[in-house]
Order: C-alpha cells, then sequence, then structure tokens
C-alpha cells in the first residue's frame, strides 16, 4: 500500500473541501463547494458528494485505498453520524454510510473523525506535534477545537470528541455557552471572543469591519483595548491549556487556526500566562509551537485518520 492515495473530505459550516492526498501528506488534487447551511440536510450531502464526484475525475483516482472524512462536531464515530452545530440539517446525520454509498467511494474504507481529531491526526504525522509521544492541537478560530494524542496514538474517546477542550469551563461562573455550559473557553478565547469583547470595552472598528483581523490590526498599532481583547483571550486559553496538560500530563501544545496567523500577538502572552497557570514542574515543560499546515491541516487530517485503517 505504498503507493495508495487517500481520498479527504473536510466538512465546515462555510465550505466543503475534498482533496486527494499523497503517502507524505502532499495535496495532488482539490475541490471545494460553499457549505449550504442554511438548506436541508440533503442538500448539504448533494454539495459534498459533487465534490467527490468532481475528485474522482482525476487520473490519480484509482490509486485511492480509504476515505477519511473530517467534519465539525460534534460526530459520533461509533455510529458514524455527525450533528455539527452550524449546519443545523444535519442532525444525528449517517454521513459514513451515505458517503460510502457514493457511486465513486463504494468498496473503499470510510472513517469518521472530528474536525480537532483530524487536525491532531495531521499535526502529528506530518507537522508541529510529529517529535511528540503527547500532544494537544488546538484550533483557534471562529470556535475552539482541539485534538490529542496520547502514547503516539490519537485519542478519540468513545464517539470521538475526546480533546474538545473549547467546552472545557474556565469560568464557572461564567458566560453561558451555547453548549448549555458556562465559562467555557471558546466564549473567551476565540476569534469571534476577541471582537466581540474588544467591542464591549469600547474598541471602535476601523472601516466597519469588526472582525478578530481587525482587533488584531489594532493591537499591532498599539491599541490598550484591542491589546486587552487578545490578553484575556489569551489568559483563558493558558488555563485550558494547563487543566490539559494538567489532567493527561502533555509534552506539547500546537495552535493553528486563523487567531494562531497573528503569530506573537496570540503566542507572546500565551507563553507569559502558561507559566502562571502551568505551575506544577511536569505541566511547566510544555512546548508550545505554531501549526504547520496552515488551511490544508482538516483535509490532511482526514486523510491521516483514513491511513490509520491501511496500518496493520
Amino acid at each position: 500500500m505504498s503507493d495508495a492515495l487517500l481520498a479527504a473530505l473536510d466538512v465546515g459550516g462555510t465550505k466543503i473541501a475534498a482533496a486527494l492526498v499523497s503517502p507524505d501528506g502532499a495535496v495532488l488534487a482539490r475541490t471545494r463547494r460553499p457549505t449550504p447551511a442554511d438548506r436541508d440536510g440533503e442538500a448539504v450531502l448533494a454539495a459534498a458528494a459533487e465534490a467527490l464526484a468532481e475528485l474522482a475525475e482525476s487520473a490519480h483516482w484509482p490509486q485511492v485505498a480509504a476515505l477519511g472524512i473530517g467534519s465539525a462536531g460534534p460526530v459520533d464515530i461509533s455510529r458514524g453520524t455527525v450533528s455539527p452545530v452550524n449546519i443545523p440539517g444535519w442532525r444525528g446525520f449517517p454521513i459514513v454510510e451515505r458517503i460510502a454509498a457514493h457511486p465513486a467511494v463504494k468498496g473503499l474504507p470510510v472513517t469518521l473523525a472530528g474536525d480537532g481529531i483530524a487536525i491532531a491526526a495531521a499535526e502529528h504525522r506530518y507537522g508541529a506535534a510529529r517529535p511528540y509521544r503527547n500532544a494537544l492541537c488546538l484550533v483557534v478560530s471562529t470556535g475552539v477545537g482541539g485534538g490529542l494524542v496520547l502514547n503516539n496514538e490519537l485519542h478519540t474517546g468513545t464517539t470521538g470528541n475526546a480533546g474538545h477542550i473549547g467546552h472545557i469551563s474556565v469560568d464557572f461562573d461564567g458566560e453561558s455557552c451555547p453548549c448549555g455550559s458556562r465559562g467555557c473557553l471558546e466564549r473567551y478565547a476565540s476569534g469571534t471572543a476577541i471582537a466581540r469583547h474588544a467591542l464591549a470595552t469600547g474598541w471602535r472598528p476601523p472601516a466597519d469591519d469588526a472582525s478578530a483581523v481587525a482587533v488584531a490590526a489594532s493591537a499591532r498599532s498599539g491599541d490598550p483595548l484591542a491589546l486587552a481583547a487578545f490578553d484575556r483571550a489569551t489568559r483563558a486559553l493558558a488555563a485550558g491549556i494547563a487543566a490539559t496538560a494538567t489532567l493527561v500530563e502533555l509534552d506539547a501544545v500546537v495552535i493553528g487556526g486563523g487567531v494562531a496567523e497573528t503569530g506573537d500577538l496570540l503566542f507572546s502572552p500565551l507563553r507569559t500566562h502558561l507559566a502562571t497557570y502551568a505551575a506544577l514542574p511536569f505541566a511547566a515543560s510544555l512546548h508550545l509551537h505554531r501549526a504547520q499546515l496552515g488551511t490544508d491541516a482538516g483535509l490532511v487530517g482526514a486523510a491521516a485518520v483514513a491511513a490509520a485503517l491501511l496500518e496493520p
């Protein structure tokens, strides 16, 4: 199977991407469709099916040995279903069964992973987490997701949602979260939360751009309110990371996603706050890295999970 390729499907709230991935993690062909998240479940499936049909036209398709699906969660890998919060038409949707029935896919093994687990698989197999036996891989973007590698293996949990650090509570009396809990990390450290907090404290966006990208630009210019919004986010992130490291004893943390693209604006205060929150000696030695696979992490990760099906 050394020459075998992997097919990957990455399903998110705004886009559905598909790719052919080589054994060394290189993307050989790709396509994407906007996610019709405001339509019913069959319309979303149709978009995914179209992407796979286009991919199957590649001359490389006969070399495909397995298909991996990475999806926004929650997922249930034991049942092959997904219920993405930002795709209302999919609730308990049997994505593995339906994708496996696609004419181009029939006969191929199909596996499912949550998007955080997929990114952990990508970074551990090909990226910044490769040297480590125990790592937490995070995506800090519109939300906060994550996946765990423990003892050199992906730790998925029974349903595939282990490592979902965005819904660790970092403030027991904090903001209500749509998940039903309070004080969830995602409510403080996501790009959405950074922009929301900056606006609430009086930051005024330039050119009516109230995104986290605009907050980052203001912070780089020295705006104290924008800097404070990033400081708050990194304190929350440090608390969540330290709690996870204390629980399972990690070697490294790898962070990707749009907010990580701000570089030192995120990583510099995060290192400072980790020194406070990760106080015990076994947690204080954490290695902190920026993710290496960028926007391809979801696709490459889905393929990495599929590759595990082919290994002894």
